[in-house]
Parts: structure tokens; sequence; C-alpha cells
């Protein structure tokens, strides 16, 4: 592992390092930012995962969530959206390949060699940052987008591994929106029953531990009604009686100036799980 960057940050550090990775089988990028209490003790992490096109870099330079991180003794991890390089598989297209990993382990080539983000974020990204940083094992996991999407699925489908989740504008659906169904196909393949895996509908529906989901969502949000749909999922959790609460927030967007806005909100929720 390499450290790339380091800036000093409300207190604490923002660094950026990569590594190899054995689930996606070549090199990640991730970000941690560390507060001012990582100098004295161990803290809890909050993993943010991000939407369509994003790399670390635009969680960390846009969302200004290192100064309620510092507040509230939180760490901050954030991944790359995919593997990378020029022996990885990539599409033209914005919604796919490279940028677009859509946190799932693909099943079909050429994409099943590298795209295993799943068991990256899950799994490998966690173990080597509870190795080699001043954290507890304590966690928390949020997301915008697709990677929205996946905070949502990755909590449901590792019950007592998170103390929180919550997400911005997610895909709650994939299996049934034209992002979703695109993705799916090319990483999953045709059979629509393997997609449910990776689907928070679905997966609220069975879901063997009933850790609250909180969803923010801009009512001005230009993906809302195509590719979003939150009330699919309001309307999973209850009918299977899972805690869920959607906060529709009046003339904000799908941008980063909406998650700037509430991410305040969202470190503090996780920070008093994690305490908790």
């Amino acid at each position: 592992m390499e450290r790339i960057e380091r800036h000093a940050c409300c207190g604490g550090w923002q660094e950026v390092h990569r590594h190899r990775s054995k689930a996606v089988d070549g090199e990640m990028r991730f970000a941690i930012y560390l507060p001012p209490q990582a100098q004295t003790q161990r803290v809890p992490v909050l993993y943010w995962l991000s939407g369509l096109t994003c790399t670390e870099q635009n969680f960390i330079t846009k969302a200004g969530a290192q100064r309620h991180a510092a507040e509230h003794g939180v760490a901050i991890v954030v991944c790359d959206t995919s593997p990378r390089g020029e022996n990885v598989a990539n599409d033209a297209a914005y919604d796919l390949g490279q940028g677009a990993g859509f946190y799932v382990n693909a099943t079909v080539a050429p994409w099943s060699q590298h795209y295993r983000m799943y068991d990256y974020v899950a799994h490998e990204l966690p173990a080597l940052i509870e190795q080699h940083f001043p954290v507890t094992r304590q966690r928390a996991i949020s997301g915008h987008s697709m990677g929205g999407h996946g905070a949502l699925t990755i909590a449901l489908k590792n019950p007592g591994r998170y103390c929180s989740v919550s997400a911005f504008s997610p895909i709650v659906a994939p299996a049934r929106v034209t992002w979703g169904e695109k993705a799916f196909s090319a990483y999953l393949g045709s059979d629509r029953e393997t997609w449910r895996a990776y689907d928070a509908t679905e997966l609220v529906s069975s879901a063997n531990e009933q850790l609250p989901l909180l969803v923010d969502q801009g009512d001005a949000d230009e993906f809302l009604h195509t590719q979003l749909q939150p009330e699919l999922l309001q309307a999973a959790a209850e009918a299977a009686g899972h805690p869920f609460e959607l906060r529709v927030r009046a003339g904000y967007d799908h941008s980063y100036y909406f998650v700037a806005s509430f991410i305040g909100e969202h470190v503090a929720y996780h920070a008093a799980a994690l305490r908790g």
C-alpha cells in the first residue's frame, strides 16, 4: 500500500492510498479521512460509496464531510467506483464499465475477471483499513446514487456488519430501471433471478436484520421518476415491516450540492449509531 496524497484538514488528515487488490485483481485507490481523535485513540468508520463516473475524489473535494467527521470523531473511507486500467474491460458509455461497477460481483466475461466490487467493499477494503489504520471494527455505510444502491444492498446482505446505513438519491430498484437493467445484463447475464441479490427492494423483504434504512431524496432530481423511484423501496419496506425513513427535500437535484447540504445530518446519524 502506498500513500499518494496527504492534506491537513479540520484538525485531522485527508489521505489517498493505492494498493493491489485481490478482489478485483488489480490496483485500487481509496481515500481515508482520519479525524483529530484518531491521533490518540481508535475511531469508528463510515464507508462512502460514490455514483456513476465518480472516483474517490468527488466526495472528498465536494461534500465537505471532513468537518462533521472531525466533530464526531469518525473516520470516512471512500473507494473508487470500479476497477480501472488498460487491461480492465470498459465501455464507451458512462453507465457501464470503468466508473460504473455497481458494487456487484460480475459473473459474465469479460467483466468477471475484475469487476468484483461487492467483495472489495464488503470484505477486502474493511480488512485492509482495520489492519493499517487506528480504527475500530464499528462500521457504518452510506452512498449517493449508484453508491446509495451499493450501500443499501451491502448492508442488507451483511447482517451485523454495519451499525447503520443511509443513502442519498439511491437507485433502489436497479432490476426495474434502465441504468440497472443495462449494468446487470452485462455483469450478471440475462437471468433476472440472479439480479435479485443486488436489488434493495428484493433484499428488504427477506432481511435477517431490521437495520433502519435512511434515504434522502431531492424532489427536483432529474432522475427521480426514471431511475430512482424511492417509493418502490418505501412500499417494499412497509410490506416487510422493515424500518425505513424517506426524507424528500424540496428543490434539491441529483448533484453534490444536495449531498453537501445534508451530509452533516448523515454523519451525525451514523456517529450516534456507531457510539450506540
